[in-house]
């Protein structure tokens, strides 16, 4: 099992070759077993993206999203008391953007490394990342 970054998601979608062979390898593989979890804190990203038009896309946000998740096995996962308390408690080596914590948090407690090519959150010896 992995978790995607919101910027993943969106590769995975739209543009796949933005992906690295190795990100591709593990999404392929998470995707036939035990899944890729999303954090929902991702949905609302993509829908600011949309909003502000720095994501433009032909199809509405609802009908976008509901093809994206109908397209793998993704899980989403929500903001538990856990992954709060991991978030607000990360070490400032992981930026300040309550979305980025709250990914990484969620990646650390369901103890499934994050896919991502933030080079803040690359560098980071905090959290397990895959790029």
């Amino acid at each position: 099992m992995i978790t995607i970054d919101t910027h993943i998601i969106v590769w995975d979608a739209l543009k796949p070759e933005a992906l690295s062979p190795k990100a591709k390898k593990v999404i392929d593989q998470a995707n036939e077993k035990d899944g890729i979890i999303i954090s929902k804190i991702s949905l609302w990203e993509i829908a600011m993206l949309m909003k502000k038009k720095r994501l433009e896309i032909e199809v509405p946000y609802i009908e976008f999203i509901d093809l994206v998740i109908s397209s793998n096995n993704y899980i989403l996962k929500g903001i538990t008391p856990d992954i709060a308390n991991i978030s607000v408690n990360l070490p400032d080596s992981i930026n300040h953007d309550p979305a980025d914590r709250i990914i990484c948090a969620t990646s650390m407690a369901y103890k499934a490394p994050l896919v991502t090519a933030d080079k803040n959150l690359l560098k980071s010896k905090s959290i397990k990342t895959i790029w």
